[in-house]
């Protein structure tokens, strides 16, 4: 093995096992080759394994948005947003790459242009005052599907919010 596949291997055995509840999702970045990032989210711990390189690690039931972009020769091979919640332990999840050991899978997006309509959607949510990390965990999943029927989205407003806040803290 050579290049960043050995270095990979390397990491991987040079690392402790993250504790048992935290999801860890490893960030690359090599300028305009392969771009992996974290759009929101809480993190609780951040291990950088080199310059290019680095670990997040997330506790359960966080939500977060990984993007993920590469290109060849040729052009864009990969672009693709989710959005994901964190599982705890124990807890039947989705394999994502990069991300172990899976989470829960609200939406997922490929292609640069509907990657673009999210991004936006996501910068409307937080213009009205909302972090990305708090939406519903529902409203992501409806997102997914309109998107995915082609159908009309609905806002994320502050009355949705609200509701779905009052509906968590009564434990409905």
């Amino acid at each position: 093995m050579t290049g960043l596949a050995a270095e990979s291997a390397r990491a991987g055995r040079a690392l402790h096992a993250p504790p048992e509840d935290l999801t860890q999702v490893e960030l690359i970045w090599i300028e305009k080759q392969i771009e992996h990032w974290i759009r929101f989210g809480r993190e609780v711990r951040e291990q950088v394994l080199d310059r290019r390189r680095r670990i997040l690690f997330f506790p359960p039931g966080t939500t977060f948005a990984l993007v993920r972009w590469a290109t060849n020769e040729h052009g864009t091979v990969l672009s693709r947003l989710d959005i994901l919640r964190a599982v705890g332990s124990g807890e039947p999840c989705q394999t994502i790459p990069t991300v172990t050991p899976g989470s829960d899978i609200l939406l997922r997006v490929d292609g640069w242009p509907k990657v673009e309509r999210m991004l936006q959607l996501i910068d409307a949510i937080e213009a009205i005052g909302i972090d990305p990390v708090e939406v519903a965990p529902d409203h992501w999943r409806h997102v997914h599907n309109r998107l995915t029927a082609g159908e009309t989205l609905r806002a994320y407003t502050m009355q949705r919010h609200r509701a779905f806040l009052l509906a968590r803290r009564i434990g409905a």
